[in-house]
């Protein structure tokens, strides 16, 4: 009866949005509560398991998202993502862009979550689909599908590494293996599945599509840019802060040596939030103040990057509220028991238990 419940609910859930037309946050909040209530909740614990999700879900990534979107903004609006994509196109050509996009995606998903990522590199893939006038998907793809890949299977990211910790496994075997599996994931789910969708799906490589929700992109003569750089060095300011920080990690557990006041102050910079905060002061000095650019001005992109994001932030905290009422309503507990005798490979099963939540 539970997975009856939450079937129906996602199919309520999908009649509202794609049906009626409503709004998406909306429509995940009703669903919440009718799954809910379904569910056999209390009436007191409907309205604080649903809070509890927003609440939890929200708290990891509402500023980590909220500043990486003005970071990426500052960058854009400066033309440093302009001048970022034309050098590089420039240094590997047309043919050899898709590959420049992927090795650039997995380089910086290796230490950066995939939200702050993919919201530093959607300018970059759209400025160089508008100079080299080919499809947004043909380096979309292989963007995404580095950025998935490195945060799905590597340490720091949050879900390996509590894995290894359940597991009580070495986290650099982890970054070993991981590094194994990682590579010809991306080939496979990046530049080789491009070719293959563009087969199957020719129509939807022709679209233009927009990043609206990022704000209006300005284009900027070469000239009047951010040095190339620069524009790359506020670009991976958050990747190198928090590299340090996790190679003195991993160092520390690898040697032994003792915890003090300097190592707990690297962890300290080295957080995501940290190191976003950092970054996004030294964006407004590179892209704003050093170019004589006013606080104001630089401000305005900030603000217009916040707004931009404001419904997206909802929708992802009314999907963590969804999350809670499956967890609360006893959903994952009857999965689980359901499948306790079952002779099942568990990695089939463990997928197929996430895929079906």
């Amino acid at each position: 009866m539970p997975l009856i419940i939450v079937a129906l609910g996602i199919l309520a859930l999908l009649f509202l949005i794609m049906g009626l037309k409503l709004n998406t946050f909306i429509s995940l909040l009703v669903v919440s509560f009718g799954v809910a209530l379904a569910l056999g909740m209390p009436f007191d614990k409907v309205v604080s398991s649903i809070e509890a999700g927003i609440g939890g879900t929200l708290g990891h990534i509402a500023l980590i998202f909220g500043l990486g979107a003005m970071l990426g903004k500052l960058i854009a609006d400066s033309g440093g993502a302009q001048r970022i994509a034309m050098t590089l196109v420039n240094k590997f050509g047309e043919k050899n862009i898709q590959w420049a996009v992927v090795i650039a995606s997995f380089i910086i998903g290796i230490a950066l979550f995939f939200e702050v990522g993919l919201v530093l590199l959607i300018p970059i893939v759209f400025a160089i689909s508008r100079e080299l006038k080919i499809s947004i998907l043909f380096l979309g793809i292989p963007m995404v599908a580095a950025l998935s890949v490195t945060h799905g299977f590597l340490p720091p990211h949050p879900g390996p590494t509590a894995i290894a910790g359940e597991y009580g496994a070495n986290i650099g075997e982890v970054l070993l293996y991981g590094f194994i599996v990682a590579v010809p994931t991306v080939l496979i789910a990046g530049p080789l599945f491009t070719k293959f969708a563009k087969k199957i799906v020719p129509a939807s490589f022709a679209k233009n599509g927009n990043i609206a929700s990022l704000g209006t992109q300005k284009t900027f003569n070469l000239e009047e840019t951010p040095g190339f750089g620069i524009s790359v060095f506020t670009a991976m300011l958050p990747i190198i802060i928090m590299s340090v920080a996790t190679i003195i990690d991993l160092l520390q557990e690898t040697i032994g040596f003792a915890d003090n006041g300097v190592l707990a102050f690297i962890r300290l910079i080295g957080n995501a939030s940290t190191a976003m905060i950092i970054s996004l002061l030294v964006a407004v000095y590179t892209m704003g103040i050093k170019r004589n650019i006013p606080v104001k001005t630089v401000m305005d992109s900030c603000s217009t990057a916040i707004s931009q994001i404001g419904m997206m932030l909802l929708i992802i905290g009314g999907g963590g509220a969804f999350k809670q009422v499956l967890i609360n309503g006893g959903v994952g507990d009857y999965v689980a028991d359901l499948f306790k005798e079952t002779a099942l490979s568990p990695i089939i099963l463990a997928w197929l238990i996430a895929a079906i939540l």
